[in-house]
């Protein structure tokens, strides 16, 4: 009998889909973030490659060092999300000055209580890469600066370049900033529900913020344009 040999059909493998640098740049990017956002920055890039489904040489070549790619992610998460138009609506003085801060710091908390943020900030933080002290630094430089500016303007006192601003202030801005700031903790890391309204809840400490500054920045203020009192020498 002859035997009749079978044919194998030849399956066709797909070729792999190629993406565009531009394109294979941006998904290691968000995947790193998304994946230091759960990890911490002490996760391995090699972890990263595999859970992105490349080889760790292709996310190297795009990204050579953990180091840049940790300077990537302050770029995208901390620097583009901060909108240039904040400073320009605080400035607004056609605008009352509540107005303009209630305004700003609901758009604000948008960006505090996004879940990566929140947690990339706080990681970076406890793993000393630097992304934290300079985001603060940044918000310190700006955002607090024009806060205090605007708040001595309507109250009528003295400008930053007269009298810089002082510690009472700047810890008055701290406050405010980590109670905002909080409202997402509770959720991106302490997993606890955060108020039922949240937009209220910030519109709250901002208007009782606002309230409390003037005696505050009055008092700091009175008390620098007092002369020290010299001591009496004991004989």
């Amino acid at each position: 009998m002859k035997r009749h040999m079978k044919k194998k059909k030849r399956v066709a493998k797909k070729p792999r889909s190629r993406l565009a640098p531009g394109e294979r740049s941006d998904q290691i990017l968000h995947g790193a973030i998304s994946f230091f956002a759960e990890r911490g920055f002490g996760g391995q890039t090699r972890e990263l490659a595999s859970q992105l489904g490349i080889s760790q040489g292709l996310l190297y070549r795009y990204f050579p060092t953990k180091e840049l790619l940790i300077e990537r992610i302050y770029e995208e998460v901390f620097l583009r999300r901060f909108k240039p138009e904040w400073d320009v609506n605080l400035s607004d003085r056609s605008v009352p000055t509540l107005t303009r801060l209630v305004g700003f710091y609901l758009d604000y908390a948008t960006m505090l209580h996004d879940y990566e943020w929140g947690r990339i900030y706080l990681y970076s933080g406890l793993g000393g890469s630097g992304i934290a002290r300079r985001f603060a630094d940044h918000v310190r430089g700006s955002v607090f600066t024009r806060v205090i500016a605007e708040l001595r303007h309507e109250w009528g006192l003295p400008d930053l370049a007269a009298k810089p601003m002082s510690d009472e202030e700047t810890e008055m801005m701290w406050s405010l900033h980590g109670s905002i700031f909080y409202i997402g903790i509770r959720q991106s890391v302490y997993h606890v529900e955060p108020p039922r309204n949240v937009p209220a809840t910030v519109k709250q400490i901002v208007e009782s913020f606002f309230s409390n500054a003037r005696a505050l920045m009055a008092g700091a203020a009175l008390a620098s344009a007092q002369p020290e009192k010299e001591e009496t020498p004991r004989g």
